[in-house]
């Protein structure tokens, strides 16, 4: 069978041998966790606990009644020492709920099992998706109650779930789909009951065959429920770009996935689903890549969200070379840091320690108009053009050639012959763009 591809597109160096094989480890308890209030797309929220209080591993300690929200819940048991501002992987500091740990690893009252998940409707199972905090885990951390409820005039016919991990250095989804493969499909049959649909594609790149073969294992008797191999291109994992390679749809621009029949979820937030729905566990944890060549011991870590990421680099030995720069999710899409006392969130898909030669500064040149990052392009811009339009402040152009389309993947500046700060200089027209839309 033909392996499902996208026009554009990049082939950067993978990376990820040195995590690969390594199974994903839990970790000790920390001392003590950051917990931010907005770890997700949509509305911050404001804490629902004082300074002082004893919180329970799952109570949750943040909320909001906004529409596009999701709560935040203690990932440790002890006091809240602090409710203060906080420095954050986005590179802003935020609000946030510092506990200090008892050691203890008391679970709140809430977190126990059901008894009675074959007889919860759609709406229940959203109900409960919505409380456990769930979002995205692929990097984007938008809501999942949200995803799964379609505006009024639509529906979902098809249910796609992520498991491309095409961003280099990452293993932590690729290690959650070898491990773990039977909790990734009864996650997927739990949202194909919260949206109706009858027919889930789980989206794997094909150098993954182990984890392509344990989800093959399990699936092979579940109706509704099949496997797709990929081609190995990156970003074979964005949203528009699987639905396009998986069902030849494409969301028009402007669009969202429902506006072809599709919702997307990543395969860590289908396991997530499953905790959530089985266990009555809200998001208090997850999955995370520590790797890159100054890090002493690479792994695959299962950390309660919170952790800062000081104490990470501790529990795996420590740097082994200079560290030349901090990155907090892939090299492609992830923000570069100028501090390891930042903690996980819900979206944080790895920490990249890289040296010197991992990290080679070149100087911006000319552009020399050869069209390569027209042609890498996946959602089928210009870059140049907007690069251009943004450096002179002429962003009616850079909106009427597309740029909120851009989904910041990075190709073009990864492909650059002149070394141009393109994704940055789009990044910004966005943003621009948004701004002025909202001042009326």
């Amino acid at each position: 069978m033909a392996l499902g591809t996208f026009k554009g597109g990049g082939h950067p160096c993978y990376n990820k041998d040195a995590t690969l094989g390594k199974p994903i480890e839990s970790i000790s308890l920390p001392e003590k966790v950051v917990i931010p209030l907005h770890q997700h797309t949509g509305a911050p929220c404001k804490p629902v606990v004082n300074v002082g209080d004893e919180v329970k591993i799952g109570q949750k300690i943040g909320d909001s009644d906004a529409t596009l929200t999701a709560p935040i819940h203690a990932s440790i048991s002890g006091k809240v020492k602090a409710i203060t501002e906080h420095p954050q992987s986005t590179g802003m500091d935020g609000m946030s709920v510092i506990i200090e740990s008892d050691s203890f690893g008391t679970l709140d009252e809430s977190i126990r099992p059901r008894d009675n998940v074959d007889r919860l409707n759609p709406e229940e199972l959203i109900g409960i998706i919505k409380e456990a905090g769930i979002v995205g885990l692929g990097g984007a951390a938008f809501p999942t109650y949200f995803k799964l409820s379609p505006p009024k005039g639509k529906s979902f016919d098809c249910l796609l779930l992520n498991g491309a991990e095409c961003e280099p250095y990452l293993s932590a989804d690729h290690r959650l789909m070898v491990e773990r493969p039977n909790d990734v499909v009864d996650g997927a049959k739990l949202l194909m009951k919260a949206t109706g649909v009858k027919r889930v594609i789980i989206g794997i790149e094909n150098n993954k065959p182990d984890a392509i073969s344990a989800l093959n294992k399990v699936a092979k008797d579940e109706e509704g429920i099949e496997i797709a191999g990929l081609d190995v291109k990156y970003p074979q994992g964005a949203e528009k770009q699987l639905i396009w390679a998986i069902l030849r749809r494409e969301v028009p621009s402007g669009g969202l996935p429902v506006d072809v029949g599709v919702v997307v979820n990543n395969v860590g937030t289908a396991v997530a689903v499953k905790e959530a729905v089985i266990h009555g566990s809200p998001l208090v944890r997850r999955v995370i890549t520590v790797t890159g060549s100054c890090i002493r011991e690479p792994k695959n870590l299962m950390v309660p969200i919170g952790t800062l990421v000081s104490d990470i680099i501790e529990i795996c030995g420590g740097t082994q070379a200079p560290l030349k720069k901090l990155v907090v999710g892939g090299p492609m899409m992830g923000i570069a840091q100028h501090t390891t006392e930042i903690p996980v969130t819900k979206g944080t898909s790895g920490i990249l320690l890289l040296s010197g030669e991992e990290v080679v500064l070149k100087d911006v040149l000319p552009c020399i108009r050869c069209g390569k990052c027209i042609e890498a392009c996946p959602m089928n811009l210009m870059p140049l053009w907007l690069a251009d339009y943004e450096e002179a402040s002429r962003f009616d152009d850079c909106e009427r050639l597309g740029a909120l389309d851009c989904i910041e993947c990075g190709c073009c500046s990864f492909i650059c012959p002149s070394h141009r700060r393109l994704v940055e200089g789009i990044r910004l027209a966005k943003a621009e763009i948004v701004a002025r839309r909202n001042a009326g």
